[in-house]
């Protein structure tokens, strides 16, 4: 069973993709906006309605994107849109609204199987996790099986749920979370308190970091927070897919 998101304006959603009630999957929905990012899941396969506004579809892709989400996105289409959409959209797979549940099966079996990577997107290595559980962005070290972490060669003194926030936030560089998605990651569905308690961890974090790399904490105001890696260490990234392209 997988996780599915239908991203859609549709009044009867049922109808967009009608194949999808036959399967298995659970299948949550979400209104076809930029506030929905937010709320999607981690791991999910979206499949977003581009039948009658392919403008919006193709503006909602870029900002997934641009926000350094890595979900796969499935166009569904009319038989039209497919004269319109191309590589430079970011999709992992497109399928017709009318697809049989054999397809819409199939089609989604490919795109998990081939890790999620949607076309023309390559993966970040900022915040890749080597064979040492170590998480390396420019001079700041997050040791992920020792939990410590380090900063210019010197241990960083955090607390336990100070380190376990900078080690979601490191591993998932450029994503935006709300602080309830925090709340909810780091201190789990059992934790009672409100979302405060994220901003109060997140203002020690940058005590702790100095003025040299509080900034890599990143507020986007009115949403949450999320993780941006040293200028440097983004450049070095980048260095390393071209010369693999080349």
């Amino acid at each position: 069973m997988t996780d599915l998101t239908l991203m859609t304006s549709a009044s009867d959603p049922a109808s967009v993709l009608p194949s999808l009630a036959l399967l298995s999957h659970r299948v949550r929905v979400l209104p076809m906006d930029a506030a929905s990012l937010v709320k999607m899941p981690e791991s999910t396969v979206l499949f977003l309605d581009a039948r009658d506004d392919l403008a919006t579809a193709k503006t909602l892709c870029r900002l997934i994107h641009a926000s350094g989400l890595s979900t796969p996105i499935v166009l569904i289409l009319t038989e039209g849109g497919f004269t319109v959409v191309n590589s430079q959209w970011g999709i992992a797979d497109v399928v017709v609204a009318n697809a049989s549940p054999a397809e819409v099966e199939g089609r989604l079996r490919l795109v998990t199987e081939r890790g999620n990577m949607p076309s023309g997107v390559q993966s970040n290595t900022v915040g890749a996790q080597d064979t040492d559980g170590l998480i390396r962005c420019g001079d700041l070290v997050v040791d992920t099986n020792g939990y410590t972490a380090s900063l210019h060669g010197h241990p960083i003194d955090l607390a336990y749920k100070e380190f376990e926030l900078l080690k979601y936030l490191v591993q998932h560089p450029g994503r935006v979370f709300t602080r309830a998605q925090l709340l909810q990651e780091v201190w789990g569905y059992d934790y009672y308190g409100g979302t405060r308690t994220v901003d109060v961890h997140v203002r020690r974090l940058r005590a702790k970091l100095g003025g040299e790399y509080e900034h890599v904490i990143g507020t986007v105001r009115n949403v949450g927070y999320r993780f941006d890696p040293p200028e440097d260490d983004k450049d070095d990234s980048a260095a390393r897919v071209n010369a693999a392209q080349g």
